[in-house]
């Protein structure tokens, strides 16, 4: 009996250190576990040698010319496209699609008016292509019923897992770290858009330390969040430590007397789960799907004005720190985002696909 082979893009895997990185990481790992007959997956990745899902696995190589000349897949059955403005898709039209939308950040980033035009036309050119559409969040879901032609397509949402390995957590030594002040502590992708050089506002008026880490994509703005650090008076406890290991972000959220994530443009905001994970309490931002994802646990900052952050910083950020311990509730929340989960969802809609 012939296999029903599955192809499961991870192309954006050839940039570590990033949300589209870990989401192909850790879906791809959980929906191996569950491939059963008659079914196959194989992977469609630019570094097979990797071997991100195991020697045993099956690799397509993806090469940068296939944007412009895919190969046919002839015995492949279904594509699942992981990134929403993704430019690989088979051109055998028999193949089913399903694709995973993780956000229309181009609208909250302020670009020029052609380049939103250009990235939306590019959305729908992708959204056409698909059978199924899965958005990772609610906000997502919505905003693809506003911006974009959906032609009656199934639109669901499958929520993103939790990248904190319990396997690691448990080999955590319990006890904290009395070497090190009290820390704020973030990461993220080091622009404009996560918002980052607001956190600086809410040292002032106390002696909490700042620590974020993330590859940095925009220099300028990493370099405006130093001259801003220094114009505050505050540059003594800032640090950006660039790119981390696993094992160093793991010290840093079990350490730290607060995860703040005050992101403006996020469609699902990963590193929440993983705060929440460790039982820590979250300050976040009002914007986008970060509400939706933190819930009822977590704190928000309702401006991002200069002069309402620094009262907040001196009136309500220890407060919140020393404030009721959660922390069996907050593990509580976050332990119900799970890949293994996300992965059985998005299998039944595989399974449909392929009736």
């Amino acid at each position: 009996m012939k296999k029903k082979q599955i192809i499961f893009d991870a192309e954006r895997m050839k940039y570590p250190h990033t949300g589209l990185f870990h989401f192909c990481k850790q879906l791809g790992q959980a929906l191996l576990k569950k491939t059963t007959d008659p079914y196959e997956m194989v992977f469609y990745t630019n570094n097979p040698a990797n071997e991100d899902f195991g020697t045993e696995a099956n690799y397509y190589q993806q090469k940068s010319l296939q944007k412009f000349w895919m190969p046919r897949f002839s015995n492949s059955d279904l594509w699942h496209s992981t990134f929403q403005l993704s430019s690989y898709f088979p051109r055998n039209h028999k193949i089913k699609v399903l694709s995973t939308i993780h956000d229309l950040n181009f609208l909250k980033e302020k670009k020029s008016v052609e380049k939103e035009k250009k990235y939306l036309k590019n959305l729908q050119t992708n959204l056409d292509k698909a059978d199924i559409i899965v958005a990772i969040s609610n906000y997502v879901k919505k905003d693809l019923e506003d911006y974009c032609n959906l032609r009656g397509k199934p639109l669901h949402v499958i929520y993103n897992g939790n990248n904190i390995d319990q396997k690691y957590l448990d080999q955590l030594d319990k006890s904290q770290d009395n070497t090190l002040k009290p820390f704020i502590y973030s990461i993220g992708t080091i622009n404009r858009k996560k918002n980052f050089h607001t956190l600086l506002y809410l040292l002032v008026g106390n002696d909490l330390e700042l620590i974020i880490s993330g590859i940095i994509a925009e220099p300028d703005y990493n370099q405006y969040i130093l001259d801003l650090a220094v114009e505050l008076g505050v540059a003594g406890r800032v640090r950006l430590t660039g790119p981390i290991t696993e094992t160093e972000k793991y010290n840093y959220l079990k350490n730290c007397a607060l995860f703040a994530f005050p992101s403006i443009a996020e469609g699902f905001g990963l590193p929440v789960i993983e705060g929440m994970s460790f039982g820590k309490k979250v300050l976040l931002s009002t914007y986008t799907c970060l509400p939706e994802i933190g819930g009822p646990e977590a704190f928000f900052l309702e401006s991002t004005d200069p002069e309402y952050l620094i009262e907040f910083g001196k009136s309500n950020l220890m407060d919140i720190i020393h404030g009721e311990d959660r922390t069996p509730e907050i593990k509580s929340w976050a332990a119900q985002f799970s890949w293994d989960k996300a992965a059985g969802e998005y299998w039944e809609l595989y399974k449909k696909l392929l009736k």
